[in-house]
Parts: C-alpha cells; structure tokens; sequence
C-alpha cells in the first residue's frame, strides 16, 4: 500500500492530474488527499477530505479516480464507524461536473447544475448524523482526466468500491462494514457496485438502497429516436453514447469493431457530440446543443429498421446497462410515483426482474414526496425517503452484529 501525500502544495485543480506513471500499487490506494472545504463540502461531517486515488478503467488499465471521505460528527463506536459508498447521479461527461469540484463559480454558471449536485446532501448529512461515514466517488473520467463511462456498471462499480478501501487506508477509525446507496445513476451504479462487491473482500457488504435507480434506459433511447420534436431530455443521447463507445473498444474484436460515433449519429448531431465531452448534462439540454434538435434527426437511418453494425452494437451497449443482476445482500428499491425523469415501471420491471434472480428486495413507492422545485419528484424522493432509509440502514447494520 503506498503512503498518502497528505500536504498538497496547490490548492487549485492540480490536484486532479494525476501523477505519471501512477506510483505503483492496487486499487484503492491513496494516491493523494487534502482537506475540502466549500460547498462541495458535507456540513455535518467533522472532516471532510478530497481523494485521489489509484483505481481501474473498463479496459483494465490502473488510473486515478477522485472523491470525497466524509467523517461523522459522532465519536467512533467499537469497530468503528459503518460506511456509505454513495453513487451520484447523473451530472454530464465534463471534469467540472463532478461533485468534489462544485464551487461558487460553478453555483454562478451552472445554478441547475450546482443544485442538482446540492440535492443529495440532505441524505448524506444524514447519515453523517447518524455515525455513518461517507465516501463519495465522483467516477472515472469526472474531476480526473478522460472521458467518462456513462451507466458502465464495471466502471461505477470500480468507482464506488475502490473508494471504500480508500477511505479505511485513510481513516482506520473506519470499520470494515459498509453498505452501497445511490440515486438515478447513481442507483444503477450502486446496484453494479452490490454485484462487484467481491471486488473488497476484506470488507462485509450490509445492503444495498438504489433510490429511483436508472434501468431500460434502451426503452428511453429508442423512444427519443423516433420523437418528431425538441426535448433536453435528448441531452442522454451523448452520455449514452460516449459510455457505449469506450464499452465497445474494451471488448472490441475483428467481428464487432468498436463503435464509430460517425456511423450512429446524423452530421448535425455528430457536430453536437464532438463538443460534448466537456459538458455537464444541463448544458448539453441546452437549446444551442441536444435540445435544438429533433429527436429522429440524432441518427444515421433508423435505430429501429435496419440498424447499421455500429448502432446495433451501441443498442447492445446500453441495454447491457440494465442493473437486473445477482447480488448477495438485501436490496431496497424506492421511487417517487410522480417521478418524470426515470419511469415508475421501469423500477417496477427491475424490481420484478431482481426478484426472478432469487435477490432479498424490498419495493418503496412514495405516492408524495418533498418539494424538488424545478428539479421535481425525481430528486423530491431522496429527502422524503430519508427517514426510511436510515432505519433500513440500521437494521441491516444492527443485523450483522
């Protein structure tokens, strides 16, 4: 296990760019670490801690990953403090977008942004409060250089557990009990994380809680394609491409070469996507970018009739993204009904598709939530449900002992 720099001369992004190579090492080691203050910072946390460390790309190769560690306000218990593994949802593809980086200018540019970013932290204070601690992966290819895997549930996975093992080697104080909790992606993400959590064994997995988890996002594509209008909602169509183009070169082969982005998208939207990659998700819904072009005018020919190779491949890449697997602990599901963003029956189908697994779930429809403002039901559920998802969370804790 390699040392924690923890003085870090720059207070700036450098400390995102990582060293190269990378010091040598295994996933979750900490590459380097400083104090974080901010808005992107937990109130309740007593230390909250901005990480850099070493982590694993879909394609196997070791790269840098950053975060957030977040102490309890509480003293430590015998064992010590349970972990949360939280999972985000759905920010955009550019470093800026990612949680650890929202700041005051950010908030200024990008309010949506910076309130969507804000939304979790109702929950994750939360736990703080209750003595969890809290890590919070911002994934490959946020914050740290390289494009980001969209919904691949490997990379989120490596994200989200690789930063548990961080978190301990940097705060013993930690225990070696954690449970994985996320929402919208970060649901799906959470629940890829459950499947791979073999990937830190020394580590015993409580339970897994995916708050309006993404699931039959193929549905939602194929539907965009066809639609004769403008929505922001087509602001997917390039994170969902971007994750299926860098799935499809890790697995690529003579027979089924990797995706050409040329080959899927229409010239006017191909012309969008090549400035997409430093975008957070709201300005890709933006009228000048996704949001100004009708939604069967985003492809070459029809995803539907006579796909050409690359876009059958890039269905094949997105439908993989369903999180319908085999995981070894309990799992809760809750959704808000009123939720516009991701389908109600979407989290009824995986609730019902996990079941068929032989998995141990739990179903939560919340028929009113919190008020989300402009942001809606969709993210009005993760205060609502707070309260019943502390109290599953402790059971699972209290059920372990």
């Amino acid at each position: 296990m390699t040392a924690p720099e923890r003085v870090v001369p720059s207070e700036g992004d450098d400390f995102y760019v990582p060293p190269v190579p990378l010091p040598p090492g295994e996933y979750g080691d900490v590459i380097r670490s400083r104090p974080l203050t901010g808005v992107a910072a937990l109130r309740s946390a007593s230390h909250n801690e901005l990480v850099l460390y070493r982590s694993e790309a879909v394609d196997g190769t070791p790269i840098a990953v950053s975060g957030i560690v977040a102490l309890p306000p509480t003293p430590a218990p015998d064992g010590g403090h349970p972990l949360i593994g939280w999972a985000h949802g759905t920010l955009g593809l550019g470093d800026k977008c990612a949680p650890s980086r929202d700041n005051e200018e950010i908030a200024a540019e990008l309010p949506e942004h910076h309130e969507i970013n804000q939304s979790p932290h109702v929950l994750l204070n939360a736990l703080l409060e209750a003595g969890w601690a809290v890590a919070m992966t911002d994934y490959e290819g946020m914050g740290t250089p390289g494009p980001h895997p969209f919904l691949l549930g490997r990379s989120e996975a490596h994200g989200v557990l690789d930063l548990v093992r961080a978190a301990r080697r940097l705060y013993p104080v930690i225990s070696d009990r954690f449970a994985l909790v996320g929402h919208s992606q970060g649901g799906q993400g959470a629940l890829f994380a459950a499947h791979h959590a073999d990937r830190v064994p020394e580590f015993t997995l409580l339970g897994v809680a995916a708050l309006a988890p993404a699931s039959h996002i193929v549905e939602d594509l194929i539907a965009g394609s066809d639609y004769d209008g403008y929505t922001g909602g087509l602001a997917f169509t390039p994170l969902l491409l971007t994750g299926a183009i860098i799935g499809s070169r890790a697995e690529a082969t003579e027979e089924r070469p990797a995706i050409d982005a040329l080959e899927v998208l229409s010239t006017e939207a191909y012309t969008l996507f090549t400035a997409a990659d430093d975008r957070c998700r709201v300005e890709l819904s933006a009228c000048e970018a996704w949001g100004g072009i009708k939604g069967n005018a985003q492809f070459r020919g029809s995803l539907t009739q006579d796909p050409n190779p690359h876009q059958r491949e890039f269905l094949r890449q997105v439908e993989r993204t369903n999180p319908a697997l085999s995981i070894p602990v309990p799992i809760r599901v809750s959704h808000a009904q009123q939720d516009e963003r991701v389908k109600i029956a979407y989290s009824t189908r995986l609730v019902a598709e996990l079941g068929e697994l032989g998995n141990d779930i739990v179903y939560r429809i919340h028929a009113r939530v919190a008020d989300g403002g402009s942001l809606g039901a969709h993210f009005g559920l993760i205060e609502t449900d707070v309260p019943e998802l502390l109290a599953w969370l402790r059971d699972r804790e209290r059920a372990k002992h």
